[in-house]
């Protein structure tokens, strides 16, 4: 389905009251061919808005903007009219869902052979590794096994993984998410450090794990920490002391 829709601005600047939107809407839902088409041009710029979020993804922001008027004609014809709401506020949402769909549909990164051959093997000698010694093993342990390198376990893992926009809203302070990006410019590890530690913290219990982020995510006491666990101060202290050499010789090994 192609929009055509004219890329000079000068008609879909003269913008349309609220009254004017819900009117159009109702006619469009109706049957209205010539009202949808109008409510579709002078939503031109909202699309194009949208789709700047979406920019260097390696596609064609011409071929994002065709994926967002779905979205917009979708909001059109699934507008609740009974609502006291900007259809701006609605269709919004709507035009990320559907872009956001086309990128986790049709972006996948395309995977080498090797590299998925890599990923299976890898896989399989987790799954014996963990039941071997009753714990995750650790990238050492798997490059070790498969006479591989760290950094082509770690990178014949990532390759495996569901590719994740990094606006992806990851956790919410409050009502504020937070994204990906907002945790990368954050984080000044390189990639292969973070990986690291993540695989050292996979390696802890939900306990030990509930510990770490307590303590240096939440930033809360020991004392804080022993009360939310039902435990003392001093055992929080042992604990975490156990759990950060763990880690160190875990990362270490």
């Amino acid at each position: 389905m192609k929009v055509n829709v004219k890329k000079d601005y000068k008609k879909s600047k003269d913008l349309l009251t609220d009254s004017q939107i819900k009117e159009h809407l109702l006619k469009s839902q109706q049957g209205d061919k010539a009202s949808r088409d109008l409510l579709v041009e002078k939503n031109v710029r909202l699309v194009w808005s949208v789709v700047q979020r979406f920019m260097n993804r390696g596609y064609d922001p011409e071929d994002l903007f065709q994926i967002g008027c779905i979205g917009l004609i979708k909001s059109i014809d699934k507008f609740d009219l009974s609502y006291d709401v900007r259809f701006s506020t609605y269709a919004v949402p709507m035009i990320i869902g559907e872009i956001q769909r086309f990128l986790r549909d049709d972006g996948s990164v395309k995977v080498s052979r090797s590299l998925k051959e890599a990923g299976n093997k890898i896989r399989k000698k987790k799954d014996e590794l963990t039941k071997k010694y009753g714990r995750s093993p650790t990238i050492n342990e798997i490059a070790d096994n498969l006479g591989l390198s760290r950094e082509e376990i770690v990178h014949a893992e990532e390759a495996a993984k569901t590719p994740q926009s990094i606006h992806e809203t990851v956790f919410e302070n409050d009502g504020d998410p937070i994204t990906l990006l907002d945790q990368l410019a954050d984080d000044q590890k390189s990639w292969f450090e973070k990986l690291t530690l993540e695989e050292a913290i996979r390696g802890l219990n939900k306990r030990e794990r509930l510990i770490l982020y307590l303590r240096y995510y939440k930033d809360q006491t020991q004392s804080e920490v022993a009360k939310r666990l039902e435990i003392s101060q001093v055992q929080v202290s042992r604990l975490e002391k156990k759990i950060l050499q763990e880690m160190k010789n875990r990362i270490n090994h």
